[in-house]
């Protein structure tokens, strides 16, 4: 059924292949060849299925954001709600003044003042923590080869201005711990993390196989703490778009200015999209309409 269904929603896509532009907000991201796309499936049963640009690694950038969280929750669990809140933000990923007037905690993980608290609480838990997170991503994805890409982590470094604006206005309400520059160094890194579609859809299996991995069965979060990530992602997961996706799709998820989109259908499958161009909101054009086409195929949404 999934492989007719694929083929099918690449065929649909033609019309909309010009849509859309590449992200600039990253010099190297611009690079990109805008005319990539692929897709990615994987059942809980561990079946794949992929199409397009499906192998190809590119940078992953915001979704790496679930990943850092779920790290974190492995060390702090509930408390790290102490330090993020968990509403819908509403704004701009990277709002500088809805952080000022709510006195420095981020309203959720998935905006980039959310992100780096949790890049903060990673930094003051791991004993290496580039490498201690890559290993974290290689595990979930069981792959050893994936690796950040140093120009594109560099390239967010130069132009990283306002990520620098919040990270010091976080550090002023006292939500930072560690060194600045330190922080934000790890976040250029841990966004710049470069996956396949096949590799993110199984790095986040695990969000539809009740916490377990697929490949080793290993338990990385507990049931109710990935139905509470699932839940944030559904309601956070696209920045002001999230609703939009909700309505239209109709699973839990997260999108990256990479063009990457990653779904995920409790106890069923989880899909993964890449597509660089990229919608005024900053999401992938043709990984929207592409798993909005997959559920109304399917027949299947969490609603």
């Amino acid at each position: 059924m999934y492989t007719q269904i694929l083929h099918e929603i690449q065929q649909s896509m033609a019309p909309f292949a010009n849509d859309g532009a590449v992200s600039n907000s990253i010099p190297e991201l611009a690079l990109i060849d805008p005319s990539k796309f692929g897709i990615h499936l994987v059942t809980t049963q561990g079946i794949d299925y992929g199409i397009g640009d499906s192998n190809e690694r590119f940078s992953i950038q915001s979704i790496s954001k679930v990943l850092a969280l779920s790290h974190a929750f492995t060390f702090v669990g509930e408390n790290i709600w102490n330090r993020v809140g968990v509403e819908p933000s509403g704004n701009p990923f990277n709002s500088l003044v809805q952080l000022e007037y709510e006195k420095g905690k981020p309203r959720n993980p998935f905006i980039n003042a959310g992100a780096l608290v949790v890049a903060d609480i990673l930094l003051s838990h791991l004993n290496n923590p580039k490498k201690d997170f890559l290993d974290f991503v290689r595990t979930l994805a069981h792959c050893n080869t994936i690796n950040f890409n140093e120009k594109v982590a560099l390239s967010e470094k130069t132009v990283g201005y306002r990520n620098a604006a919040l990270a010091n206005l976080l550090k002023s309400f006292g939500n930072i711990n560690n060194d600045v520059t330190d922080v934000l160094d790890f976040y250029f890194y841990q966004c710049s993390i470069e996956m396949t579609c096949k590799e993110l859809a199984h790095s986040f299996c695990f969000f539809a196989n009740k916490g377990k991995t697929l490949t080793q069965n290993k338990q990385i979060l507990t049931e109710s703490q990935v139905k509470r990530l699932n839940a944030l992602m559904q309601t956070c997961g696209f920045y002001d778009e999230a609703g939009e996706f909700s309505y239209k799709v109709g699973l839990p998820g997260k999108s990256g200015i990479g063009g990457g989109i990653v779904a995920i259908h409790p106890q069923k499958y989880c899909v993964a999209t890449w597509a660089p161009r990229l919608n005024e909101k900053g999401n992938s054009v043709l990984g929207m309409k592409s798993l909005e086409l997959l559920t109304t195929k399917t027949g299947m949404s969490i609603f």
